[in-house]
């Protein structure tokens, strides 16, 4: 018997002595050579009524012939002893090419854990489904190619570019000046992509400082610096997962972290700040600047192979003032927009003003258009008009006088100023004047409405 025990693997003390967990071991004749005390309880047995004997003296409905015979293995497979039900496992022991043994093993003592661990992994799944749908609606692309307006030749030969690129997965450079729409068209390309169904995810390469930038492209793991969070933050590569990463303003990115963003390129793996532990990534990578990179190249203040890495295709958006006849469908778009947006009721845009806004040179481009309708739009509906006029574009309007285009901005202003004194009276008088519950109501920190009651000196409130 010894001599047939030298056959087994080694098995690990602590596990075959685990209390939640019957363990057996037969030879290739079937006689058991190794049991565990969890077993003997079960059986009311002790180890000399049962090692030397033969599996189906010790429980007649066991497997264990047929998987000797067989050399099968059952991975899952439910067994009743002695009245407790549960989940086991069954496998050969093999040595060069035959079969000279088997183990018989449970997974759980008795179901009611196997539906408990069940019952856990359906909690944990639903919370990581929620949770990647919490990550989607965060992360989405609300762009498509139908929202991006415009029949000039310049624009629609760009737009029909970009709809084909949207096919592959190549890195794609979007230059264009600022307002002209780029991140609009990185949404696009998404939206009509393989990868739509998952994230898109945006970085502002110029709005953080360095130290900040490197921890959100790759995170950080826990204990990484001072103020990291317990148990890491996963950065934008790995949020975007299968998805699209969109890095704005990339002609912005220091030098220290384009070396790193370009090895990210080349071996699609990341590192935690603070980790070891190599992350593969799968995303797309869509870039865009208003700089010149090839100049930035000329000057060393872009690395040169960081350069071509990114310009695989470039997309390259006109600027407004070069596709002026787009303009009145732009606005006539546009105005859509903001009377959903704001609530107003101005239908169209007159022909005067049109042309008045074609003669001008746009250099905050659609950005620019957007804000100056909003403004005219503003100025309308205080006047009751529902078509936009010469009048409603002052700082445009040469036929209107610098005073007279002032006082209807300062016009505009004092409106909004009405307005946002009763929104904050009546947030006031629906909490009983808490001011900690007026500011929840109105969405902004306790802080701001304390700077508004000093500005416009509400001081009927208690709290």
């Amino acid at each position: 018997m010894q001599e047939q025990e030298k056959q087994i693997p080694a098995v690990s003390e602590a596990l075959v002595q685990c209390p939640y967990m019957v363990y057996v071991i037969v030879n290739e004749k079937g006689v058991i050579t190794f049991i565990n005390q969890t077993y003997l309880n079960v059986l009311n047995m002790s180890k000399e009524d049962v090692v030397g004997k033969h599996i189906l003296e010790i429980t007649p409905h066991s497997k264990l012939p047929e998987i000797i015979r067989t050399g099968e293995v059952h991975e899952v497979d439910t067994w009743t002893i002695n009245g407790h039900d549960t989940i086991i496992t069954r496998t050969p022991i093999i040595k060069n090419g035959k079969v000279i043994g088997a183990i018989g093993r449970s997974l759980f003592m008795d179901m009611s854990s196997a539906k408990i661990l069940v019952s856990k992994l359906l909690k944990t799944e639903k919370e990581l489904n929620k949770y990647k749908k919490e990550v989607y609606q965060i992360h989405q692309s609300k762009w498509q190619f139908k929202d991006l307006i415009g029949n000039s030749s310049e624009f629609v030969m760009v737009k029909s570019m970009a709809q084909q690129l949207s096919n592959t997965t190549s890195t794609i450079l979007i230059t264009g000046e600022s307002g002209t729409g780029k991140e609009l068209f990185a949404q696009a390309i998404h939206h009509a992509s393989l990868r739509n169904k998952e994230p898109f995810v945006r970085i502002n390469c110029v709005s953080l400082p360095e130290n900040l930038l490197e921890s959100e492209l790759f995170g950080y793991e826990e204990g990484a610096f001072t103020g990291a969070k317990k148990g890491g933050k996963p950065g934008k590569f790995e949020l975007a997962k299968r998805g699209t990463i969109f890095l704005d303003e990339i002609g912005d990115m220091p030098l220290t972290m384009q070396t790193k963003l370009l090895s990210v390129l080349q071996e699609r793996v990341i590192e935690r700040v603070g980790g070891i532990k190599p992350i593969k990534i799968d995303v797309r990578v869509i870039a865009a600047t208003n700089r010149d990179l090839e100049q930035m190249v000329r000057n060393e203040e872009f690395r040169e192979d960081l350069y071509y890495r990114l310009n695989v295709v470039r997309v390259s958006i006109p600027s407004l003032r070069k596709r002026p006849s787009d303009l009145p469908l732009l606005v006539q778009d546009l105005i859509l927009r903001i009377n959903k947006k704001i609530e107003t009721n101005v239908t169209q845009c007159s022909q005067k003003a049109i042309e008045l806004l074609q003669s001008y040179s746009w250099p905050g481009n659609v950005r620019e258009l957007e804000n100056l309708l909003e403004r005219a739009i503003n100025l309308a509906n205080m006047s009751k008009q529902t078509c936009l006029n010469e009048e409603h574009f002052p700082s445009l309007f040469k036929g209107v006088s610098k005073q007279e285009a002032n006082d209807s901005e300062n016009n505009l202003a004092r409106a909004v100023e009405k307005q946002e004194i009763e929104t904050i009276k009546r947030a006031l008088q629906q909490c009983n004047y808490n001011k900690t519950q007026a500011a929840k109501n109105l969405g902004v920190n306790k802080s701001v409405l304390y700077r508004k009651l000093k500005k416009y000196n509400i001081g009927s409130c208690r709290k």
